[in-house]
């Protein structure tokens, strides 16, 4: 058989296996582990190991050996993880990642760094400084069967082939360890017409030397947990208590006995998700058209045909957004990386900080936050480097030594906020201001401090005294507001020197399908984010002035907004009419972004929809003033307004 298929799922599997090696071992450096957290680690690597050794990745199987006998010490109670253990597994967690590409690529292995990762984990397991006297009941089931024999009693639950597992194979690993004595019992074999391929029958009672540890047997049945039955004793010491038990009901049950995330979810590549989307997306563009033909048939006549098209408007909308609920993922695949991020960066700089994070079960299109985890890292290195202070800076001026970040995450209508928060030091606005005017940036009379702030964001803008590896030449700010911004997003700053920095991120949810608002601006048809959209109205002609010359405002109720006219916005020819039609009263669509309003002068509000949005950069160019396009229901490409885009060019009026 080619075993090379399944590669894939090896590789990605074991990624995900460093992923939990890694939050555990922080864990149990923050002190928020315990025992489960080290079986979890333990776990994690015994089954990279046992992959690996199947494959054939000798390097990746000798590694993980060495880290299984660290972890099984500590899970014994024979060795404290102190912080030294900790970085060094950490730097093998490390290294591992990069063989297991190695692997993937066929590309060189780098010997440098895996003989670095072995000397760590080589001098640990040589020191004795960290190894701890263990309990009486741990040093028992650790040690070997002094003067007796192991006597094992293994029962296989039925389901144990569906869990991928072989009973033979863990033979095989005891037999490696010593001369192994075996007696089948088959008194639950049924006869031949009435068995079953996929369950086993079959259980075991065997013997191994009473010099072989117990640490040996528990790793060869370790695979095994919670699908057998299984009592380990000696025949020189009390029976031990069973490590594994499955309950006779599970065992009689061959469906019951499996994995629960086995049975719930499956993998599915990306492109195939992709590509369920995008037929999604023609389903409602296709069913959009229906929905606009059927508009001229008479009701009564076709009663039958009009409630069947509105069932397949409701089915089309639930499809889609269940398809879409494919894509989403919690955000705390973004925030997963930043606990060894914030430890070595703190490392680094003698820093000490500590890291919180809110709202990681915040789902967000898979998309959006593969394209925000970059902008997320530059924030987060410039509040460690720049905003937080050194522990003595920090005591002097009253605050704890360990400086607070935190990452949070929360819905806010059609769209998601992330902040990434510090408790430094805070902006120094006289210095933005000092820096601004060595570079000749353009500064408002009297800015206030959020257009202070926002000098950050110029290119190539910096206040840090010193260069270093982190930061301070002056890219990264400017590369996460345009990232956002490409993204639909919009990004500010919130800060209080002497007490810390605030950035917020607002994103939409996804990318692909949006609710709008259709209007009509000449002979052409806009689509309006409905989520942006505050309300429409029809304007008196005294409520439209214009001052400074140009700029036309609207008075709505108490307040003047800035009056766009959409066709001269576009570029757009009036619209055709008919030689005795009276001209029509423009109507305005009130809009709403980052608290600033917006009043777009339309010609026709044309209704509601939900589009699909296709993007015309990589169809065409960007087009200021356009975040996206879609395709109407009668074949007609209508542009999507983009109204955050609007709302920031356009100058707020003064007052009146």
């Amino acid at each position: 058989m080619d075993i090379t298929r399944f590669h894939a799922a090896f590789f990605e599997e074991s990624r995900e296996g460093l992923d939990a090696m890694e939050s555990g071992l922080l864990a149990l450096e923050g002190g928020s582990g315990n025992a489960e957290t080290i079986n979890v680690i333990f776990r994690a690597a015994h089954s990279i190991k046992g992959g690996a050794a199947t494959f054939g990745f000798t390097a990746v199987t000798d590694l993980t050996h060495l880290l299984e006998t660290l972890l099984d010490e500590a899970r014994g109670g024979r060795r404290a993880l102190d912080s030294a253990a900790i970085g060094a597994l950490l730097v093998a967690v490390d290294v591992l990642r990069s063989l297991l590409s190695a692997c993937e690529h066929a590309t060189p292995v780098d010997q440098a760094a895996l003989t670095r990762a072995r000397a760590g984990l080589d001098r640990l397991l040589a020191g004795d400084a960290a190894t701890i006297g263990a309990a009486s009941s741990t040093a028992n089931a650790a040690a070997p069967a002094q003067g007796g024999d192991w006597q094992i009693a293994f029962k296989p639950a039925p389901s144990m082939f569906m869990g991928g597992n072989d009973p033979l194979r863990i033979l095989r690993e005891l037999a490696s360890h010593g001369e192994l004595g075996v007696t089948c019992l088959d008194s639950a074999l049924p006869s031949f017409e009435q068995m079953d391929p996929f369950e086993a029958y079959l259980a075991w009672d065997l013997t191994l030397p009473g010099h072989v540890s117990r640490a040996a047997i528990d790793e060869a049945f370790a695979w095994v947990e919670g699908e057998c039955e299984l009592n380990i004793s000696s025949t020189a010491l009390a029976p031990v208590a069973p490590v594994v038990e499955a309950p006779t009901s599970l065992a009689a049950d061959p469906i019951a006995a499996r994995s629960d995330s086995a049975d719930s979810s499956i993998r599915v590549a990306v492109a195939k998700v992709d590509a369920l989307i995008n037929l999604v997306g023609e389903l409602v563009i296709t069913q959009a058209m229906l929905r606009q033909r059927s508009e001229t048939l008479d009701p009564v006549a076709n009663e039958l045909l009009l409630s069947g098209l509105v069932q397949l408007e409701r089915n089309t909308r639930d499809l889609q957004e269940s398809v879409m609920g494919v894509r989403m993922l919690p955000v705390e695949f973004a925030f997963s990386r930043f606990p060894r991020m914030v430890r070595d960066l703190a490392t680094r700089l003698d820093k000490k900080v500590q890291l919180r994070t809110f709202g990681e079960a915040t789902e967000l299109d898979k998309g959006v936050i593969e394209k925000i985890v970059d902008p997320l890292v530059h924030l987060v290195r410039n509040a460690i480097d720049h905003g937080l202070e050194m522990p003595a800076d920090r005591r002097a001026a009253g605050k704890d030594e360990a400086g607070t970040l935190t990452l949070s995450a929360a819905h806010q209508g059609g769209y998601i906020v992330i902040e990434v928060g510090d408790d430094g030091r805070g902006l120094n606005r006289e210095r933005i201001l000092r820096k601004a005017a060595e570079r000749n940036l353009a500064v408002p009379e009297n800015p206030t401090d959020a257009q202070v702030w926002d000098l950050v964001f110029a290119p190539g803008f910096s206040t840090a005294e010193a260069l270093t590896d982190l930061s301070g030449r002056g890219v990264g700010m400017d590369v996460v507001k345009k990232n956002i911004n490409a993204l639909g997003g919009q990004v500010e700053i919130r800060s209080e020197y002497g007490h810390g920095t605030t950035v917020s991120i607002r994103l939409p949810l996804t990318l692909a399908i949006v609710d709008g608002m259709s209007v009509a601006v000449g002979d052409e048809v806009f689509i309006v984010p409905l989520n942006m959209v505050v309300e429409s109205l029809q304007p008196a002609p005294a409520d439209v002035r214009t001052i400074g010359g140009d700029t036309r405002v609207l008075r709505v109720r108490e307040d003047y907004l800035p009056l766009v006219n959409l066709a001269r916005q576009y570029g757009l020819p009036a619209a055709t009419r008919a030689a005795d039609a009276e001209p029509s009263t423009p109507i305005a669509v009130v809009v709403e972004s980052d608290g600033r309003r917006l009043a777009l002068e339309v010609d026709e509000l044309l209704g509601q929809q939900q589009v699909v949005v296709k993007n015309l950069e990589s169809n065409y160019r960007r087009v200021p003033g356009v975040s996206g396009a879609t395709i109407l229901g009668d074949g007609r490409v209508a542009l999507i307004v983009d109204t955050d885009g609007l709302v920031q060019a356009v100058r707020p009026p003064l007052a009146a």
